[in-house]
């Protein structure tokens, strides 16, 4: 089942609460009037959030991931062999062919089974096997 298709409850946006909805206007004043006194506690007691949350936030350590140690290494980096070859110079090899006498070639037993032929007696014995 895609997103599309299904409704907008399992949605991940949208999911900020509004402000909330009083009954009346004397239940949003006294609402007020809490959030007023409990700032002023706040303030009074040396507890300001604002503050708190940027000064932690300046004071913070920048995150440095320890550096990679490998088995039994006292550098972090294992050193690269060097052959004195020029890495960069890479050059095609020689086409593999098979330049022997002992197959003289290739039969199919089922299918596409392809399987080699080393005597006459073996092509013989292929060429009469039920398929």
């Amino acid at each position: 089942m895609s997103m599309h298709m299904v409704g907008p409850w399992l949605s991940t946006t949208g999911k900020r609460k509004g402000k909330p909805k009083f009954r009346n206007a004397d239940e949003a004043r006294k609402a007020r009037e809490l959030e007023m006194s409990w700032l002023e506690l706040q303030k009074r007691l040396g507890v300001e959030l604002e503050d708190k949350r940027r000064k932690r936030a300046m004071t913070a350590k920048v995150y440095v991931p320890p550096k990679l140690m490998y088995r039994g290494m006292d550098e972090p980096r294992p050193r690269s062999l060097n052959q004195g070859i020029d890495s960069a110079a890479a050059t095609k090899s020689a086409p593999k062919v098979y330049t022997g006498t002992k197959i003289k070639g290739i039969g199919t037993m089922h299918k596409s089974n392809a399987i080699p032929i080393f005597s006459d007696e073996e092509a013989i014995d292929i060429a009469h096997m039920r398929r």
